[in-house]
């Protein structure tokens, strides 16, 4: 072996000892109109942070042509946090679905994640993100208004139209799908269900990957397809940043707060759908910390609905400090 040869193991060995997440470079990348940082990070299996070192940046603000070199990730288990979950969920007398998805590696695993359990408010995910896509190709203006019909639309439960609107009264498709998601109106989301139709909708979500979807005519729903319909609001907004943006901030502002980011720091963006039925409590959506990631948490048979919301805040918590402890190992 000659010198040089010696030289360059020697001089990847200590770069590997010193920034284990970043030494080795997989590729270039040269940066495309509508880029983001955070989704070539996703794309590449690596993380933002990574990125930003390697590449020197300092915020991101990224620009077409630019040249960006990636850093070859780490495959991070997640077994042991699988584990950790079931180990919680232990001897609980409901029952729980739930699927989990890392957005950095793309790993993810699930725990009865094929359980069929009432989707309750979940589905306004999407039935909005239909709209959404109907929007995106110009088939539906955001401005056109649709009269409410009390025998078809009124819902009670979560919402104001409940309360307020009256036969006739007209409501554009941006206004109604605001309040489907930021405080769960039910009436919005009947609404947009008769708007689109639920044989579309269904035929939207199975476009998506949905295998559990409005069997027998129920609303009834699986973990792992509400994961994969969270994943479509990211895909998205990967395509169709604007909307996607819009979109994903209503997600992140509704008025219900107590399941994924319910013992959270209150600086981590969550932005996710919550819902419940009687004996339902159920949370899907994406947590922004160090290490993003999927979060369904989807559960029937429950006693007490405060619990229930407390169990799902906990699950939460559980997968948050795994990833957070992953991103200090340098993963």
């Amino acid at each position: 072996m000659s010198l040089r040869q010696r030289l360059l193991i020697l001089a990847v060995t200590l770069l590997a000892v010193l920034f284990p997440a970043a030494y080795a470079l997989a590729k270039t990348y040269y940066v495309r109109p509508g880029d983001t940082l955070w989704g070539i990070a996703r794309q590449f299996g690596v993380s933002v942070r990574d990125l930003q070192r390697v590449n020197d940046l300092k915020g991101d603000v990224l620009y077409p042509g630019q040249r960006l070199d990636v850093p070859q990730g780490r495959i991070p288990d997640y077994a042991p946090l699988k584990q950790q979950i079931n180990d919680y969920i232990a001897g609980k007398p409901a029952t729980f679905g739930i699927y989990f998805k890392d957005l950095i590696s793309g790993q993810s695993f699930g725990i009865n994640e094929r359980e069929p359990i009432h989707a309750a408010s979940l589905v306004k995910v999407p039935v909005v993100l239909y709209l959404n896509t109907l929007a995106a190709k110009g088939q539906v203006d955001w401005q056109e208004k649709i009269a409410y019909n009390s025998q078809t639309d009124y819902q009670d439960g979560a919402g104001v139209l409940q309360f307020s609107a009256r036969d006739g009264d007209k409501f554009s498709l941006r206004v109604l799908a605001n309040l489907s998601i930021t405080i769960s109106d039910n009436v919005a989301n009947r609404m947009l269900m008769r708007y689109l139709g639920r044989d579309n909708i269904a035929a939207f979500m199975r476009s998506l990957g949905g295998e559990t979807v409005f069997p027998n005519g129920q609303n009834i729903s699986t973990a792992r397809d509400m994961g994969l319909y969270i994943q479509a609001v990211l895909d998205f907004y990967e395509q169709h940043p604007e909307l996607g943006r819009r979109l994903l901030d209503d997600m992140a502002n509704p008025i219900y707060h107590v399941g994924l980011p319910g013992e959270l720091p209150e600086r981590i963006t969550v932005a996710h759908k919550e819902g419940d039925i009687e004996g339902v409590a159920n949370d899907a959506g994406v947590v922004y910390g160090s290490r993003p990631y999927i979060l369904v948490v989807m559960s029937k048979n429950i006693q007490d609905l405060d619990q229930a919301f407390a169990d799902i805040a906990r699950i939460s918590k559980i997968a948050y400090d795994y990833q957070e402890q992953l991103a200090a190992q340098g993963y």
